[in-house]
């Protein structure tokens, strides 16, 4: 047997017919047209055949070979014998009031997942920017579910107010939130519009060295043991090496401060992770001070502290930090010791959980990416929604 249905079911445009397909300048035009078929009244649901008058629709479609696509629909108006109304036949591919297929709609939406500007998911898909905004406009996410594991943290945004905060389960990889300020009432007016039975479910939430999350975390989730994120801490033993690099490089001649500013990255660098050539560079560079390499000693140390397997060996290695710390006597990284004993508690809980904030670092990451494409979005509703529908995906 014959299969001739090949319209149908390669298009998706059930219950039509093909005409003709003509090219001109690089689109493609479909002519179709409905079957004749019963349908029923929207006033009386008796059916009818009877044709009152025929109307042609053009309707944007998906690209067919890399050629944008146009469907000229021949659609029927049928008049009901009965009671007298008139009304037009419905298209399974096709919304009331829309000049786009519902797979336009799929494939914008679709688009939104990246990190693509609206203006050019528009041009993509052959709209302009306003109708692809009010395609998206159509999503909405709703409040979520407060998981075990919570993170917490903030980015600048600049969509109503500087910075916004972002909440995300690092355990299952979902971004949650995301709460138009990062101010404190805000915050505890957010989290109060859970009762206190779901907010006691979470039992650890990873966050940076903030006194302001510490207090809101402190009130709001009396179950949550605070763990701070490692990265946040590294970060601390890098800024006090460079404090006395930059400090040290005060005193050398301006040839020598150059050598130094470029190869800065060797001392700031893992010692396991370098070269033959690059340790004898460094070799070089410490031999110049030996406040340097009395520096670069406490580096190492940090690093190893930091990168303990266990509670008992980052216990065992942040005395022996603390030794050399107070042996040295360097300013700079008895400021970073003594801003390790404040959160002491909450560090050392990072190496008895394994819980980091990795996770919402790199959606931070993605939403930089997404600001600097589109040049900035302004409206928080719409930034919350591309953020997690991007994130969803």
């Amino acid at each position: 047997m014959l299969y001739d249905n090949y319209t149908e079911d390669l298009l998706g445009l059930k219950g039509t017919e093909l005409i003709k397909i003509e090219e001109v300048q690089n689109i493609k035009h479909i002519y179709l047209e409905t079957k004749l078929e019963a349908k029923v009244c929207l006033h009386c649901y008796l059916p009818t055949k009877r044709v009152h008058s025929y109307r042609v629709q053009s309707i944007n479609d998906t690209e067919i070979g890399g050629l944008r696509s146009v469907l000229h629909i021949k659609k029927r108006r049928y008049l009901c014998n009965c009671c007298g109304h008139t009304f037009y036949e419905k298209l399974s591919f096709l919304k009331k009031y829309q000049r786009h297929t519902q797979r336009v709609m799929a494939k914008v939406l679709n688009d939104y997942r990246y990190e693509h500007s609206t203006k050019r998911i528009a041009a993509m898909n052959h709209l302009t920017p306003g109708i692809a905004t009010r395609i998206f406009d159509r999503v909405s996410y709703p409040r979520p579910k407060l998981p075990k594991v919570l993170s917490i943290d903030e980015f600048k945004g600049n969509a109503g107010r500087k910075f916004q905060c972002i909440l995300t389960d690092p355990v299952n990889h979902k971004v949650l939130d995301i709460l138009p300020a990062k101010r404190s009432e805000d915050i505890r007016a957010y989290f109060g519009n859970y009762s206190m039975k779901e907010r006691r479910k979470v039992k650890y939430l990873i966050m940076d060295m903030s006194q302001q999350f510490r207090d809101i975390v402190l009130s709001c989730f009396p179950e949550a043991q605070i763990v701070t994120d490692k990265f946040h801490v590294c970060r601390y033993g890098v800024w006090a090496m460079e404090k006395v690099r930059k400090d040290f490089q005060k005193s050398l001649k301006p040839e020598d401060r150059k050598w130094f500013k470029r190869s800065r990255w060797i001392m700031i660098s893992h010692a396991r992770k370098l070269n033959e050539e690059e340790i004898n560079q460094l070799t070089i560079m410490l031999s110049y001070s030996d406040r340097l390499r009395n520096a670069y000693c406490l580096k190492e140390a940090f690093f190893k502290f930091m990168e303990s397997d266990n509670l008992e060996e980052a216990k065992e290695r942040l005395r022996y930090l603390q030794l050399i710390v107070h042996v040295t006597n360097l300013p700079e990284f008895t400021s970073l010791y003594e801003m390790i004993k404040r959160w002491e508690t909450y560090i050392l809980r990072a190496f008895s959980s394994g819980y980091t904030n990795g996770y919402t670092e790199g959606c931070n990451n993605k939403i930089k990416v997404l600001k600097r494409n589109c040049y900035g979005v302004r409206n928080f509703n719409r930034f919350r929604n591309r953020i997690l529908h991007m994130m969803a995906a």
